[in-house]
Order: structure tokens, then C-alpha cells, then sequence
């Protein structure tokens, strides 16, 4: 969940982020071309107003009168005045400027020679001010373009329109001051987005840390643990309702399954005695019937295999009920332990029991519920082991963990069988000829749970049933 969590949060930050500063960078680079724009309108109204007096054509006249070569002495001076301005102007910034008649020609350029654009911007902006209006802006250049700005502005003489101011311009240092705009802005977007991160993190550890708890409690409750509860602390309102909902929840199914245990260990200890006296009673009647009656044989069987079945059922009631008393455990000697205590019974039956793996490997465990788990798993492994074939116990390290295998050379299970075995009363349906309860690795298994403990059965190779016992070898 935090994989599909913490992406979204950064996705939807970043997109805040983004979406707050490209428009500041297009309202920082449009900035920055109005104040250029602006420079370039002030420049074309100075040398407008310099061209007015200097837009009048000379006219060619055989006898010039005194006041004709004044003018023209006077026009001369303001055009050469204005040619000089206009050269200077591009020597020192580099812009293309120019004043020029209605019909385009030049009354005064630099560099020398340049003429209107026959298309393009300066063509757009020259005809807007021949219709006596300023240019319109032109469109915004980014950084990564190379095109010009063209600005015209309209000489007006008497109210008509005699001649066009325009400018050319490199973009080149705008540009520069729009990256140079940009880094601080890019930086600050770069800080803010770790920032995001920072926090994107940490919300999703609030809002899953409950959801981490839960899932955790929930696992120790299946494994058997079932005294696990979820801090109800951090995190949403919401999770943490849920939280004290589902301690509430497990608070009410302990209750039920200790009433549970309860009531069967008080049922098995209560009927224990009654039963006693009835297979006493049984064997007494015995004496008095014909020597092998079958119909007291069956009965006194019975009779047996609910006592049997009743101490499975206390058995199991009082290790589900038991604490474990986890303690640094030689594994490998306690298991040569029970294996030489089942050494005989197997023998009796025609079972080789043995020990491989490792001679001593420790790991944390309650010896006396290890030894009874191991007793449940090697009964079980040699009353289904045909005569003459053996049973393995090995003990083995792996990382963090010690097993214990417990494998046979019976008749094995289906897969089928596989899924059910371990559950209470349950027997193969092949199997019923031996005798049993059908509780022992229930047993087992609740008593490796209040440990940390775990069991699981696979397939024998090539036949029977291997059952695994895992330990952990530091301290839960």
C-alpha cells in the first residue's frame, strides 16, 4: 500500500508545484520582454520626433531661392543629426534602426543599406504603423528560440503619417535575462519538491503506520497469539477508530475461544472420571462373559479411544491455554533426547527411528512444549510407517532459523490431504485402521505457536510425509 500511496502523494505535490511555477516563469519571461518592448517604444519616439523635421523630400529646382537653400541646409543638418543617432545606436546595442518613408525607402539607416522586411514581424509591425498605431507586442520569445523583436512607430507630421520609425532587435541578452530569471525560480522549485518528498514520506508513514500495526496484529492473531493488540495512537481519526474497533473485536474472540478452552478442558476433566469408573465396570462385567466375546471386546475398545480422544482434548485445551517459557534451547539434544525415547516403541513396531544433521544447534524455545510437539510428530511419523521402513529426524541451521524434519516412508497424503492435515479430528480416510484421535499435531501445533514457533508438512521423497518444526534462533 505505501508503494501505491507515496507515488500518488508525489505525483499530486509535484503537479501543485508545477502548475504554480510554469505560469510564474511565463509571467517572468513576459516581464522581461514588456521592459525590452517598452525600451524599444521609448527609442522609436525619440527618433520619430528627431525625423519630424526631416521628412520632407528635397525638390529639385534649377533656381533654389535663399529660403529654399536654408531649409535644405537646415533639412541636411537634422537628417545627418539623426543619421548619426541611428548609427550610434546600433554600434552601441546591436539593434537594427531605421526611418523610412510611406513607399519604404530609407531616409536614414544602420547599419547602411537595411530596408523594411518584405514579410515577417518587421513587414507586420511596419504596416501597423503606416496605419498610424504602434505596433502591436510582439509574440514571446523563450529561451530556447533565436527570433527577433520588431517595434515600429509612426511619424506624424500635420496629423498624417510621413514616415516609419523601426527597430530590430536580437533577443539573445533577453533571453540570457530569462534564464537568469529562471535558475532562482528553478531552484526554489527543486528545494520545494524535496521538501514534498520530505513530507510526502511522512504522511504516508502516519496514515499507514496504523495499517502497518493492524496488518501486524492481525498475523500474530492467526498464528495463535492472540494476546496481540494494535496501539490505538498516530495516524487518521478514521484508522485509529479502527484501530480501537478491532482491539474490541480481538478483546470479545479471546474471550470466546477462552471460554471455549475453558469449557473443554472442564467437559474432558469432568467426564475423565465417570468414564474411568465405567471401563472398570466393563472390565469386571468381562469376568463374568464367555472368554473372547467380540461384542465386549468392541465395547472395551470404545471405550478406550474415548478416553483417548478425551486426554487429546485436555491436552490441547491446556496448550492452547499455556505460555511458553522461551529460554536459549540445545535443539539438537533435546531431539536426540525423545528420539531415544521413542526408540523402543518403534522398534516394537518394526520402525528404524534416526537422528541426522547437526549434533548440537541452539535456538529459543520452551523445552518442555518443544519436547511435547516432538513427541506429537514422531508418534504420528511411526504409527503410519510400515514395518521395516524408517523415520528421519534432522536437524538443521538456515540464517535466523532452526528446523527440525520429521520425515517417513509411509503412504504419504494427497494434496488435497495435505491442506487439511493438522486440523482437529481430521484422518485421512485411508488411515482409519490406525488408532489415533486425530488431535496430535493439533496439539503440536499450539504448542509451537506460543513459542514463535511454526510447523508445515510437504510430500516425502519419494514417498510419506516430511513435517517441518521452525524455530527461531534469536530471542522473539
Amino acid at each position: 500500500m505505501r508503494a501505491r500511496l507515496l507515488p500518488l502523494l508525489i505525483v499530486l505535490m509535484a503537479g501543485v508545484l508545477l502548475a504554480l511555477g510554469f505560469p510564474l516563469a511565463a509571467s517572468m519571461a513576459a516581464a522581461e520582454q514588456q521592459r525590452l518592448v517598452v525600451d524599444r517604444i521609448d527609442d522609436t519616439a525619440r527618433f520619430a520626433s528627431l525625423a519630424q523635421f526631416v521628412t520632407a523630400r528635397p525638390e529639385r529646382v534649377s533656381q533654389p531661392t535663399a529660403e529654399a537653400r536654408i531649409a535644405d541646409g537646415l533639412r541636411d543638418e537634422r537628417l545627418s543629426t539623426l543619421t548619426s543617432e541611428l548609427t550610434r545606436y546600433h554600434e552601441l546595442y546591436g539593434i537594427d534602426a531605421g526611418v523610412f518613408y510611406r513607399d519604404g525607402q530609407a531616409m536614414a539607416a544602420s547599419p547602411a543599406g537595411w530596408r523594411v522586411p518584405e514579410h515577417g514581424e518587421g513587414a507586420d509591425a511596419f504596416a501597423e504603423a503606416l496605419a498610424g498605431r504602434r505596433s502591436h507586442d510582439p509574440p514571446q520569445v523563450w529561451p530556447w528560440q533565436r527570433n527577433r523583436i520588431a517595434v515600429a512607430s509612426p511619424v506624424v507630421r500635420d496629423g498624417d503619417v510621413v514616415a516609419v520609425v523601426l527597430t530590430d532587435s536580437p533577443t539573445g541578452p533577453l533571453r540570457s535575462r530569462i534564464l537568469r530569471d529562471w535558475i532562482p525560480l528553478a531552484a526554489g522549485e527543486a528545494a520545494a519538491m524535496l521538501l514534498a518528498l520530505g513530507a510526502a514520506v511522512r504522511l504516508a508513514g502516519w496514515v499507514l503506520r496504523p495499517v502497518r500495526d493492524l496488518d501486524k496484529a492481525t498475523h500474530d492473531i492467526a498464528t495463535g497469539r492472540l494476546t496481540s493488540r494494535v496501539a490505538a495512537a498516530g495516524g487518521p481519526p478514521e484508522l485509529r477508530r479502527l484501530a480501537h474497533s478491532f482491539n474490541e473485536m480481538a478483546d470479545h474472540v479471546e474471550d470466546v475461544l477462552e471460554q471455549q478452552r475453558a469449557f473443554v478442558a472442564d467437559a474432558s476433566h469432568q467426564l475423565r472420571n465417570p468414564l474411568s469408573a465405567l471401563l472398570l465396570r466393563i472390565e469386571l462385567l468381562g469376568l463374568e462373559l464367555p472368554e473372547g466375546s467380540a461384542d465386549f471386546a468392541s465395547v472395551q475398545t470404545e471405550g478406550k479411544r474415548l478416553a483417548r480422544v478425551l486426554d487429546d482434548l485436555l491436552g490441547l485445551a491446556t496448550a492452547e491455554h499455556s505460555r511458553a517459557d522461551l529460554r536459549l534451547t540445545d535443539v539438537a539434544a533435546l531431539v536426540a533426547e525423545r528420539v531415544a525415547a521413542w526408540r523402543p516403541v518403534a522398534e516394537r513396531a518394526g520402525v528404524t527411528l534416526r537422528t541426522a544433521g547437526a549434533g548440537a544447534v541452539t535456538a529459543w524455545a520452551d523445552p518442555l512444549t518443544l519436547s511435547s510437539a516432538l513427541d506429537a510428530v514422531v508418534d504420528n511419523a511411526v504409527k503410519f510407517t510400515p514395518e521395516g521402513k524408517a523415520v528421519t529426524v534432522t536437524v538443521a541451521a538456515s540464517g535466523e532459523r532452526v528446523t527440525v524434519e520429521v520425515a517417513d516412508e509411509g503412504p504419504g497424503l494427497t494434496e488435497d490431504e495435505l491442506t487439511r492435515i493438522g486440523d482437529r479430528f481430521w484422518r485421512s480416510g485411508r488411515h482409519q485402521n490406525v488408532s489415533g484421535s486425530g488431535l496430535g499435531l493439533s496439539i503440536a501445533r499450539a504448542l509451537l505457536a506460543a513459542g514463535d514457533a511454526s510447523i508445515a508438512y510437504s510430500p516425502g521423497d519419494p514417498t510419506g510425509l516430511r513435517v517441518t518444526v521452525t524455530l527461531p534462533r534469536t530471542a522473539p
